[in-house]
C-alpha cells in the first residue's frame, strides 16, 4: 500500500492518534469508534489496524479481531441502549479502509425500514426471483467452490 495513501486516509489518521475520535474499543488489531455521522445514538465503525481497503483482503487474525470486536460492541450497545437489534454490514466504498457498521436499530427507524423495503425488493423482483431456480443455485454454489 501507498504510505502516502495511508497518511491521507482519516482511519488510519485515527488509529495514529491523529485525528479525533470517540474510542469505544480496542485490541491489538482492530479498534471501534462512534460514527460522526451516525444512523442512531450509539452508531460504531469498527476498522482494522491496518489499512486493508476490502476486508476480503486482512489476514485471518485481523477478521478475527474486527469480529471480536464488533460482537463486544454489539454487546455494549445492547447494555447501553436496548436496542430492538443490533445491525452490521461491511463498507470501504467512500472511505477506502475497511470498516464495519454496527448500528441500534429500532423498529420503524431509517434502518429498519431500508431493510424491510430491501427485503421486499430482494422478494419481489422477477430479475431477482429468477435466481431462486435450482439450476442458478447449482451454478453458484459449483463457481463459488472451484473459485
Amino acid at each position: 500500500m501507498d504510505p502516502k495513501k495511508e497518511d491521507r486516509c482519516v482511519f488510519c489518521e485515527i488509529v495514529a492518534g491523529r485525528a479525533k475520535a470517540h474510542r469505544i474499543y480496542e485490541d491489538d488489531l482492530s479498534l471501534a469508534i462512534l460514527d460522526i455521522n451516525p444512523f442512531s445514538k450509539g452508531h460504531c465503525l469498527v476498522i482494522p489496524k491496518r489499512h486493508v481497503p476490502w476486508w476480503h483482503d486482512l489476514t485471518e487474525e485481523e477478521v478475527e479481531s474486527l469480529f471480536r470486536v464488533a460482537r463486544a460492541v454489539s454487546q455494549k450497545i445492547m447494555k447501553a441502549f436496548s436496542p430492538d437489534f443490533v445491525a452490521i454490514y461491511a463498507r470501504g466504498r467512500r472511505i477506502p479502509h475497511t470498516h464495519i457498521f454496527v448500528v441500534p436499530t429500532y423498529g420503524g427507524d431509517v434502518l429498519d425500514r431500508f431493510f424491510n423495503a430491501l427485503e421486499g425488493f430482494q422478494e419481489a423482483t422477477i430479475e431477482l426471483a429468477k435466481l431462486k431456480s435450482e439450476e442458478e443455485f447449482q451454478e453458484a454454489a459449483d463457481l463459488l467452490r472451484s473459485a
